[in-house]
């Protein structure tokens, strides 16, 4: 019996045809990290899996190290919510089996909807390393108003295996990007001023990072407060991370009081140009491409691949990439 059977019909079908979801990692100093990324499942649910930039490979990187990933996955009001905590494998042995399947799962719904002689240029963008992931557990609530309850759970079973990664390649990582910093207060205001979900990730008694949205989240003098959902079944304790649509993302420690959450701010994430202006996929500026082809031509070297091929002419989407698209009210002639 393959997971989608084992699951109800409408939280396969969320995880089958939803587009984006929190995806965090723990950090080599036992930090969790959360970012929105694409997520494309194999029709069975067996794996789920998401790509990153093998410019910006750090999340990637993460899960090679310490395998045990969380995901978060929503929709509309009446969606459920679904959090997985899971084992990742990092596949980066092929960099042009990845940018094929990538384009796949990818390139008919691009942000700005640039034409494609254009965003084939973008070679920066397409080159990706993938991770795939198998559940271990799925908690889910079947609508978001339902959060105030104990979800529901689904547990792998005891003998359940999970793949290795490909070999970490040889030599050091490249140097990260430099990218603008600024005061977390500024950040902060500045998410807030969006009206951007707030939602931060700590580890659960099993190691796991899981990411969960906040109900409200306020500004104070030293950090945030924040409501979270009643019905969450670990605690908000610890290292945490809480980020505004991948674009704010602060650090520090997590701690429950008086029925709310209090972050202690100790560092912020630098903003990554593309997530904060989506222009710069395609047409970055000079400092922005110089830093990720740099990063680019370093990591292809160390593993010993070439620049991958982007087609002229963009692939049929795969099946999983239709119910995605049909969920947004679009298709592919």
């Amino acid at each position: 019996m393959s997971l989608i059977d084992e699951l109800p019909e409408s939280v396969a079908a969320l995880m089958r045809s939803g587009a984006i979801a929190q995806y965090a990692t723990v950090s080599a100093a036992g930090v969790p990290i959360d970012t929105p990324v694409l997520y494309f499942p194999d029709d069975d649910l067996s794996r789920v899996s998401l790509a990153t930039g093998l410019s910006y490979p750090a999340k990637a990187e993460r899960a090679r190290r310490n395998p045990k990933v969380g995901m978060l996955l929503g929709g509309g009001p009446e969606d459920p919510v679904v959090a997985i905590a899971g084992m990742a494998a990092v596949r980066d042995a092929d960099l042009q089996d990845n940018v094929n399947r990538y384009l796949a799962e990818a390139c008919y719904t691009l942000p700005h909807d640039p034409d494609w002689t254009l965003a084939r240029q973008a070679v920066w963008y397409w080159t990706r390393i993938i991770v795939e992931i198998v559940p271990k557990r799925i908690v889910w609530w079947d609508s978001p108003a339902d959060m105030a309850s104990a979800p529901h759970c689904w547990e792998a079973p005891e003998e359940a295996s999970f793949p290795a990664s490909d070999p970490a390649p040889p030599g050091k990582t490249s140097s990260p990007a430099k990218w603008v910093e600024k005061p977390w207060q500024d950040l902060a205001s500045e998410a807030l001023a969006r009206g951007a979900p707030g939602h931060i990730t700590v580890l659960d008694g099993q190691g796991f990072p899981l990411p969960m949205r906040a109900d409200a989240v306020a500004v104070t003098q030293d950090g945030f407060t924040l409501v979270m959902p009643g019905g969450v079944p670990w605690s908000f304790e610890g290292k945490a991370c809480l980020t505004f649509g991948g674009i704010e993302t602060f650090l520090g420690d997590a701690r429950e009081a008086d029925g709310k959450v209090f972050l202690q701010v100790e560092r912020t994430l630098p903003v990554f140009p593309m997530t904060s202006d989506m222009t710069q996929l395609w047409q970055p500026t000079p400092d922005t491409r110089e830093q990720l082809m740099r990063r680019l031509l370093q990591e292809l070297e160390r593993r010993g691949q070439p620049v991958p091929a982007i087609p002229l002419d963009r692939p049929p989407p795969s099946p999983g990439y239709r119910r995605r698209m049909q969920r947004m009210g679009k298709t592919v002639d």
